[in-house]
């Protein structure tokens, strides 16, 4: 199992809290973690009829032999009353670290657990892998960037031969006629195919919900529906525009992006690496990828970061800004290898707007170099993490 850099956060939260919620898009990695960090607790699959049957139909005889053992409960919200179980075996046994649930839908995870185990549970949220942990992966070392692009970064695809392309198409099969059935009624399958593909379009771009709902032929009511549902499954965040305005005049619509850059690139047609390099979305794509990354890592530390952007007709736009605490600090993606003073001029004009040294600011690439020019830091998007 390739290492995640989530492990530290989640057995933190399991020196706290009894039970913790383990949370993600499907095939980011629950499981398998969960399994490697609690190898000896007994396991249950609530995905197999049987067992789900089993908890069912007598959650007392099934949860309470486990009190004091605990247990790893994979896709926990296939059976959406065991959070009012746990309530009560928790309260007679609040040994912290006991009970580890996974599952990738979290809309229904989270309505039960915020009723009945609000201080005994912690959420922990699991991604796609981020570059740091591939670092040493044989597949993403030789990996062009436009071959990462499309790879993307679930994890079936580093450590299996899978075709990307074949991956993705079984994927969002799976994703739509099961987890969104559970989710919301869908009458036309071919209409949220359109939306879903619409949105890959305009990934690590301003979004336009009207214009969304236009194209694909529903109202804005529904497209909002939908994209909040993309939210909540990890397929797509929004990213906010920075709330200072300096007396300036700011876009205040939200970018759009997806968690991952290759199931973005499938949906729009890209179905090799070739098919990347020349595309018209390719910078949006790394944008969306480095992005992304930056994002998921965060979560995986548990830094408690506030990610945003800014967007002003006069005086520009950074990609990134990042506020830990009261200190902001700022990142600009660049889908070039080659490195030119004029990518560096809309941090030039933010770090006088908002009175940053310059060593607080970034610019991502996709050169090899890591070098700094006028202060400003030259990462290689790979090395971002490191």
């Amino acid at each position: 199992m390739i290492p995640r850099i989530a492990e530290h956060r989640i057995r933190s939260l399991c020196a706290q809290f009894p039970a913790i919620i383990i949370t993600g898009p499907r095939q980011s990695g629950k499981t398998t973690l969960a399994k490697a960090l609690f190898p000896d607790r007994p396991y249950l699959n609530l995905e197999l009829p049987d067992t789900l049957e089993r908890i069912s139909h007598d959650p007392r005889g099934t949860l309470y032999p486990l009190r004091r053992s605990g247990a790893v409960i994979d896709e926990a919200q296939r059976f959406p009353e065991i959070s009012s179980w746990l309530q009560g075996i928790i309260d007679e046994e609040p040994k912290a670290g006991t009970w580890i649930l996974t599952g990738s839908d979290q809309p229904g995870l989270r309505q039960s657990v915020s009723q009945t185990l609000v201080g005994r549970a912690a959420y922990a949220r699991l991604f796609p892998f981020v570059s740091d942990e591939l670092s040493g992966n044989p597949i993403f070392s030789s990996s062009s960037t436009d071959e990462i692009i499309q790879r993307g970064w679930y994890p079936p695809l580093f450590d299996r031969p899978f075709v990307p392309s074949d991956w993705y198409e079984q994927y969002v099969a799976l994703y739509l006629e099961r987890d969104l059935s559970r989710l919301i009624n869908i009458k036309d399958l071919s209409q949220f195919r359109k939306f879903f593909s619409l949105c890959a379009g305009r990934t690590g771009q301003l979004l336009n919900l009207s214009d969304l709902a236009r194209d694909t032929g529903t109202s804005h009511t529904t497209a909002r529906s939908w994209l909040s549902v993309l939210e909540q499954s990890f397929i797509v965040f929004e990213l906010q525009p920075f709330y200072r305005n300096f007396q300036k005049r700011i876009i205040k619509s939200p970018k759009l992006y997806f968690y991952d850059s290759g199931l973005a690139a499938w949906l729009i047609g890209i179905r090799e690496p070739g098919q990347v390099t020349n595309h018209p979305l390719r910078g949006n794509l790394f944008e969306t990828m480095v992005i992304a990354d930056i994002i998921k890592r965060s979560e995986a530390i548990g830094t408690g970061e506030r990610f945003s952007f800014w967007n002003a007709p006069s005086s520009g736009e950074v990609d990134l800004v990042i506020e830990r605490g009261t200190e902001i600090s700022a990142i600009e993606v660049k889908s070039t290898a080659t490195f030119r003073p004029e990518l560096a001029s809309g941090l030039e004009k933010w770090s006088r707007l908002a009175s940053l040294p310059p060593e607080r600011l970034a610019i991502a690439y996709d050169g090899n170099e890591r070098f700094q020019f006028k202060g400003i830091n030259i990462i290689p998007w790979r090395a971002f993490g490191q």
